[in-house]
């Protein structure tokens, strides 16, 4: 079982607070987020809590899709632009110093929301 800590609920919670306003009380179907792999946030686990966190909120039963963004680094010691899933790591020139090009984003992409309904 998936067990998530209180930062990926916390973070679901502040996701459908922002949508919520967003919307204006209509109905939100769907949230897209976007989840770097270098942020330390774990998709499963907002996932886990998402369902709870819409509960009583104009998203309850919203869909959630999350796009995993691959990280993106650049070795500070030679320059070299690699994919990395983690921040840790060495370089082929055995550089351990880098820096964050992309993946520690933590972004609302999109919302769909029924215009048509209130809360």
């Amino acid at each position: 079982m998936l067990v998530a800590g209180h930062g990926e609920f916390g973070i679901a919670h502040q996701v459908i607070e922002i949508c919520a306003a967003a919307s204006g009380g209509a109905r939100i179907t769907r949230v897209v987020l976007e989840i770097g792999k270098l942020s330390a946030v774990l998709p499963d686990a907002v996932r886990f809590c998402f369902d709870a966190a819409t509960e009583g909120t104009p998203a309850e039963g919203a869909e959630l899709e999350i796009i995993e963004v691959p990280g993106l680094v650049r070795c500070e010691d030679c320059g070299r632009e690699m994919t990395r899933d983690r921040p840790l790591g060495h370089c082929a020139c055995g550089g351990s110093s880098f820096e964050s090009l992309a993946g520690d984003e933590l972004r609302i992409k999109a919302m769909d929301v029924n215009v048509n309904s209130k809360e």
